[in-house]
């Protein structure tokens, strides 16, 4: 295990490299074949024998890899995350010009606060699709500069800025890119893929907040970044997925994009993406229908998404008892509406897993007056149902563009996650 500043460090380097979930899943498909790993093809036929280390994606966005131990129970030892986070997706012919600007037409992905994008830099990144000789490819950009902002009104002509204000996405979310009339945000992606502009056909374009990520605190306990729901998680999953030693069953790292927009496209939880994997594994090594469903029956997953730390400047948001804080170890996540999966024995078969790790664990239930939000275990279940427990590590401001959360958490997630994959059945 590394120390917290390597640890940190890495998952620092991750989210720097990673502002969309195109290039998280580019980020984690190049860690895996550095680790070994041997990429399949969804359209090809697989190639699997024991010992061996394989991933697959799907969309670009989404990627799940296992390992087949040389002896191993026949059971999976599941742990998914997601690779999408809250942002503005960019929409088709973009440019508008007002106000001696050229500005760019956004519409919202995913249930984010909107206020903390206004006067921060920002760029663009995701990917472009283009016509290469008569056949379409794909290729990721990130625009690696501080191209555009979204600026504010001046509190001169917006007395009421600080009384609440209800904000007009068409309207006010349009970032500036240029005085010149000429500007081309096409032209940009253009130039920084090397593809000629004529040649892009469509693109999945995202804003990305430029704020790098930071340690702080008077004992730099705190850490702050972009998209820590849920890269902390999926990049934490990976490192005990990586550093796991002779585990038990199978083990399966998950990451599903669009959770942050429902999960129910073909690259997300509520997707044949993961059982469709699972079959064709259990297929190639020989086992007979009732084996793989006898094997779920016996498997487990670990939906590990972040979760809300009890906030110092609105405590009575938080439920009166059951009050996560930062630093205080791994979240169990509770919910009677059954958003979460947790109950009583799969919570408890984590907290032993926590035990043995040596890591704290802590409890989240919504206050009762307020509703809270969902995540991919309960989803994924439609598709792969195994015992699943909802997990995460706590933090301020979810769905923010910059998000805060405590140095030492993923750490524990790194040594419990690790531990679970070493499990036995």
């Amino acid at each position: 295990m590394k120390n917290t500043d390597d640890t940190l460090n890495g998952l620092f380097d991750f989210i720097k490299n990673s502002p969309t979930s195109f290039h998280a899943v580019a980020n984690i498909r190049d860690i895996l074949g550095k680790s070994g790993f041997t990429e399949l093809s969804e359209s090809e036929p697989w190639q699997i024998a024991p010992g061996g280390k394989y991933f697959v994606t799907r969309n670009g966005s989404a990627l799940i890899s296992f390992c087949v131990p040389e002896s191993y129970e026949k059971a999976f030892m599941l742990c998914a995350s997601h690779s999408d986070s809250p942002s503005f997706k960019i929409k088709e012919n973009p440019e508008r010009k007002e106000a001696g600007c050229v500005k760019l037409n956004v519409e919202k992905y995913g249930g984010m606060l909107i206020q903390p994008w206004f006067d921060r830099p920002l760029s663009v990144a995701g990917r472009i699709a283009f016509n290469d000789g008569g056949k379409i490819k794909e290729k990721l950009v990130c625009v690696d500069r501080d191209l555009l902002v979204i600026p504010n009104l001046a509190i001169h002509m917006n007395r009421d800025a600080n009384e609440g204000h209800k904000i007009d996405v068409q309207k006010e979310i349009e970032p500036v890119l240029s005085l010149s009339e000429k500007a081309s945000l096409l032209s940009i992606i253009s130039e920084q893929a090397g593809v000629p502009k004529e040649d892009i056909l469509s693109h999945d374009l995202f804003l990305y907040a430029r704020s790098e990520p930071t340690k702080w605190g008077a004992e730099e306990e705190f850490i702050s970044a972009p998209r820590l729901d849920d890269l902390e998680c999926a990049w934490a999953s990976l490192q005990a997925f990586l550093e796991a030693e002779k585990p038990a069953a199978i083990p399966v790292y998950c990451l599903f994009d669009n959770e942050e927009v429902g999960s129910s496209t073909r690259q997300g939880a509520d997707s044949t993406f993961l059982s469709d994997t699972l079959e064709r594994l259990s297929e190639k090594l020989g086992w007979k229908s009732e084996d793989y469903k006898i094997a779920l029956s016996k498997s487990f997953m670990l939906s590990a998404d972040n979760a809300h730390a009890v906030h110092p400047n609105y405590a009575e948001k938080a439920d009166p008892i059951n009050r996560p804080v930062l630093n205080g170890g791994i979240v169990i996540k509770y919910n009677a509406a059954q958003k979460y999966t947790s109950d009583a024995v799969t919570s408890a078969f984590f907290k032993m897993i926590c035990k043995k790790a040596g890591v704290k664990y802590q409890v989240f239930t919504n206050n009762s007056n307020i509703a809270g939000g969902s995540t991919l275990g309960n989803i994924s279940q439609n598709h792969v149902s195994v015992p699943c427990v909802d997990i995460g590590l706590a933090q301020w401001a979810m769905h923010s563009p910059y998000e805060s959360a405590g140095t030492e958490d993923v750490g524990s997630m790194i040594k419990a996650i690790k531990v679970f994959f070493e499990e036995e059945v």
